[in-house]
């Protein structure tokens, strides 16, 4: 039979070919088998041919197979007609103003002048439809997205992930439901992918009133679940990447439950924003049915194939929390925000705001411990006031800070920054 551990054992037999289960019947090769076959070396690819142009294809088409333009709809050009000599920046960026102020004034109209000449830019880039439609896309549903939740955003929200396919009368389904229950008392609001399952159960457990709803357009099994179906904090997206910016831009935590392919890239990706900084320090927790050991053998093979190689550092570890009890992840997430209430890098300088200041002696201790947070040469974790370039955020002014230049470079070493902070 196949080694079902994928051991060397397997691995030799997959050598020698297929190598079929004795007691499927006859013709009947387990899936195993049939991976077990596929070559371990490539065969010889030969280059792809080059695309034909418009010409070949029309010197290709058979006769009567070519329709008169003038019989078709009317369309734009099939090639860009641009003006000779293109106009020069200080003339659109002035027609780029002219049309802003049609609208009136904005804090913020530079970047907005900056999305109108990139979308100009583009008529002299020869940019095609079909790039433009996935811009014009992009532009769409993250407008709509922001304004959706502009209106919720005081309340701190958590996006929960997790599979499709689990039926309400799974243990994952029942502490899928009781953690959403737990995370609504504390106030923080739900974010799923709106489907069936764990999202399902997340939603049902949180309410309507407390549910956001991120649904992906799909063929199959993405339906909205009934608890959010119909509301207007469902929104629906065609590409994966920007309902990913919804899940992780919108979130003050994350929560996963057991799930397929969508889900470890859930995972994998939401690791990978906060271990390079490229989204803010917030808990991430995994929460597994009670006694499960689905995510622990999963934090298994992450120690033994990525820490043990050294492709990750023992602090990345800290990232994540693996439990099977949903009132400890809920203790987890409401815990992380006791003192630390969010922070901003300015330039090189990271600045963490705290619900309320620390006590006598704690910074000595900071320093001591998470010194080698901050870069070289450029002094210590200091106390001080808000920066200038924080005005845009004027609610958070009168909290204390802390301040340093940040070496960006050991997130996981931040995050215990963060629970020490929290722990003083």
């Amino acid at each position: 039979m196949p080694d079902p551990t994928g051991s060397k054992k397997g691995a030799s037999a997959a050598k020698g070919g297929r190598v079929a289960d004795p007691s499927s019947p006859p013709g009947d090769e387990s899936t195993l088998a049939l991976l077990q076959g596929i070559p371990l070396r490539p065969e010889i690819v030969h280059p792809t041919a080059p695309a034909p142009t418009l010409e070949q294809l029309r010197a290709a088409a058979r006769p009567g197979q070519l329709v008169r333009r003038s019989k078709l709809k009317a369309r734009p050009p099939l090639e860009p007609k641009l003006t000779t000599p293109a106009p020069s920046m200080p003339l659109l960026e002035e027609k780029v103003r002219e049309l802003i102020a049609l609208q009136g004034e904005h804090p913020d109209q530079d970047l907005v002048a900056d999305v109108m000449l990139t979308a100009l830019r583009m008529v002299r880039d020869g940019t095609t439809r079909g790039e433009l439609k996935i811009l014009a896309a992009t532009m769409r549903e993250l407008r709509y997205a922001f304004n959706i939740f502009r209106e919720y955003r005081h309340r701190r929200k958590i996006t929960i992930f997790g599979s499709a396919r689990t039926p309400p009368e799974a243990p994952e389904y029942k502490q899928a439901w009781a953690f959403a229950e737990e995370m609504a008392r504390r106030k923080f609001m739900i974010i799923t992918g709106a489907g069936s399952g764990i999202m399902e159960a997340a939603q049902g457990g949180a309410g309507r009133e407390n549910s956001f709803g991120v649904n992906i357009k799909l063929p199959f099994e993405q339906l909205a679940n009934r608890y959010i179906e119909g509301d207007k904090k469902l929104l629906h997206f065609r590409y994966f990447f920007t309902r990913k910016v919804c899940f992780v831009k919108e979130a003050s935590a994350i929560a996963l439950f057991p799930g397929g392919f969508g889900t470890h890239d859930e995972c994998f990706e939401t690791l990978t924003l906060v271990q390079t900084g490229k989204a803010a320090i917030i808990p991430i927790v995994f929460i597994d049915k009670p006694g499960g050991e689905y995510w622990r053998e999963w934090a298994d093979y992450v120690v033994e194939h990525l820490l043990g190689q050294g492709l990750i550092t023992e602090d990345d570890m800290q990232l994540f929390k693996i439990t099977d009890d949903a009132k400890w992840a809920a203790n987890e997430v409401s815990n992380f925000y006791s003192r630390y209430h969010s922070s901003r890098l300015v330039k090189d300088t990271l600045v963490i705001r705290m619900l309320s200041p620390l006590p006598k002696g704690a910074l000595e201790k900071l320093n001591d411990e998470f010194n080698s947070l901050v870069e070289p040469g450029h002094g210590k974790i200091e106390e001080r006031e808000a920066l200038p370039e924080e005005a845009s955020e004027p609610e958070l002014l009168a909290l204390p800070r802390l301040a340093f230049v940040f070496n960006r470079r050991d997130y996981g070493a931040l995050r215990r920054l963060i629970d020490e902070i929290n722990r003083v």
